[in-house]
């Protein structure tokens, strides 16, 4: 039986595409390989968000060409596959198929692997977009395209947590940002088809979601149903008597951070108050360069009224630095920022200029040692910030979500409402009677960098 390895690039939406890409091989007959040395077929879902996540999906691709056994098809997928599929194709012979988001739901048959149909046209080696579709009478016929892509059924998660997809696309116009060019306006999913995923996935262990989208605050709005998202947390919540203990949301563009959002998100208590605000930066005449909304102000204002509400609310944001225009006077109104919000977590990263943006042609470029230094000034103000609320917690009780074991060490590995998996800090803790999935409450000990060790404080 033929067997597959997907290699994972980029953001959390991209997650949600590989495992639906793992369901569709299942159901095309393969089984997942150990590694990608013994696979016979190896998936690179890529990232081309910036340039420096385009060349980690090069060389990932280079690495998995001279990794994979002879014979092995090598498949290259994802954002890059979408914006770049011609010249991937003609710059990577290592690689045997280029398939865009219209065929990543049957990866296997751009390659000729599992079960194929009983009568067939020839599948060119390189295919970028869509993939030929099935013959009638075998494999039963499966639509194809993004859209599709999210409503697949998922295989069974390996870990009690798990990204759902709420929407795909985008219909904002930032000036940096390309993901509108490749990945389309915003499509919202209905909410009986979330709430069937959550259900499915919850009955198969899971006890956290992590709701994602380009936009997720705006979800509904393309349906012609604003604020749409509230109410899909409502239909979340009920879940909690089958199990289901916490949703979080990431991605949330400020101008919608506001009630009933806000209200409902704190009223709920399957939703953990973690704001993943999209900030970008905190000048206003720099947003509106960037086609945001916004200010520093404004910002300071969402997030004191959050925290008077709800003290143990966590925030985290990232922040473009170098963005054409920027001088000293506006990277000083960031780090003062910075310094005022005191967010939890915060990540910083380069301006990259995107071909097809408008800020890939503006004026008034940063040198690139003034922005490596502006990036160390800015991590300078923010890890002291992060460190002391790591601190803060030393002493406390907490409960938190346990992720996995560490049975060499006695320990389980976990988090609590305030690191998102696989983004932010864990929690280690002396519980090895534990589970994952289980809810410990535990005192926490010491705090070792973004990273919490506790002692647990009674079995739950």
């Amino acid at each position: 039986m033929p067997r597959f390895h997907i290699e994972t690039l980029g953001c959390p939406k991209n997650v949600v595409d590989s495992d639906k890409v793992r369901g569709s091989l299942l159901a095309d007959g393969l089984t997942p390989a150990r590694g990608p040395e013994d696979a016979d077929l190896v998936v690179v879902n890529t990232c081309a968000f910036i340039e420096a996540a385009r060349q980690e999906s090069i060389d990932t691709i280079l690495a998995l060409a001279d990794a994979t056994k002879r014979g092995a098809k090598l498949v290259v997928t994802g954002c890059m596959a979408e914006r770049y599929g011609a010249e991937l194709s003609a710059a990577l012979p290592e690689v045997d198929a280029v398939v865009g988001f219209a065929g990543e739901s049957a990866i296997a048959t751009a390659v000729s692997i599992g079960q194929q149909p009983t009568t067939a046209g020839s599948v060119p080696e390189r295919v970028a977009g869509s993939v030929p579709e099935r013959v009638a009478g075998s494999v039963p016929e499966r639509r194809t395209g993004v859209r599709d892509l999210l409503e697949l059924p998922r295989a069974a998660p390996g870990a009690p947590w798990a990204y759902v997809k709420v929407a795909e696309g985008c219909d904002r116009a930032c000036a940096f940002c390309a993901i509108p060019s490749f990945r389309g306006q915003q499509r919202s999913r209905t909410p009986d088809a979330i709430e069937n995923e959550v259900r499915s996935l919850v009955e198969q262990g899971v006890a956290e979601v992590v709701l994602v989208a380009q936009d997720l605050a705006w979800y509904g709005r393309d349906a012609g149903e604003p604020g749409s998202l509230a109410p899909l947390l409502r239909r979340l919540d009920r879940l909690g008597a089958h199990g289901l203990r916490r949703v979080r949301l990431l991605y949330l563009y400020p101008s919608e951070v506001r009630d009933p959002l806000v209200a409902t998100m704190l009223e709920l208590p399957t939703v953990v108050p973690y704001f993943d605000l999209s900030l970008q930066h905190a000048d206003a005449a720099l947003l509106r360069r960037m086609k945001r909304w916004g200010s520093g102000d404004r910002f300071l204002t969402t997030i004191g009224a959050i925290r008077a509400e709800e003290p143990e609310a966590t925030f985290r944001s990232s922040f473009i630095v170098g963005f054409p225009g920027e001088h000293e006077r506006e990277h000083d109104a960031l780090l003062a920022f910075l310094d005022a919000a005191a967010l939890e977590w915060a990540g910083f990263f380069a301006f990259s200029p995107e071909d097809g943006t408008p800020a890939a042609s503006f004026p008034d470029a940063v040198a690139s040692v003034v922005v490596g230094e502006w990036l160390r000034e800015c991590a300078a103000v923010q890890e002291p910030i992060t460190r002391a609320a790591r601190d803060a917690l030393v002493g406390a009780e907490v409960e938190v979500l346990v992720d996995e074991l560490d049975s060499e060490a006695g320990v389980v590995v976990g988090r609590t409402h305030r690191e998102a998996p696989e983004i932010d800090g864990v929690v280690r803790v002396e519980a090895d009677w534990a589970r994952p999935g289980a809810l410990v409450r535990a005192h926490v000990t010491e705090a070792i960098g973004p990273d919490l060790e506790a002692k647990a404080a009674a079995r739950r």
